[in-house]
């Protein structure tokens, strides 16, 4: 797909790694299904993954983490 950021790259399947934060706490998962745009680097995920990553960090966040990073896992289905 065509970058919606950049207007000049394509997407290619790859992964990321993204980070999240709120307050004091940082969450960081590496490793994250993306689609990632080759020219500027705009990472693009589907809503499945930003459906899990956003429940980990709602529980990192009510954990009072301060700072925690994790390899995303596949679905177990």
């Amino acid at each position: 797909m065509k970058c919606l950021i950049c207007k000049q790259g394509e997407t290619r399947r790859g992964t990321a790694n993204v980070s999240f934060q709120r307050g004091e706490t940082v969450l960081l998962v590496q490793n994250v299904p993306a689609e990632i745009c080759e020219n500027c680097g705009e990472i693009y995920l589907d809503e499945e993954t930003s459906r899990r990553l956003l429940k980990q960090a709602e529980e990192a966040w009510q954990q009072e983490v301060v700072f925690d990073i994790r390899r995303f896992k596949a679905s177990a289905s």
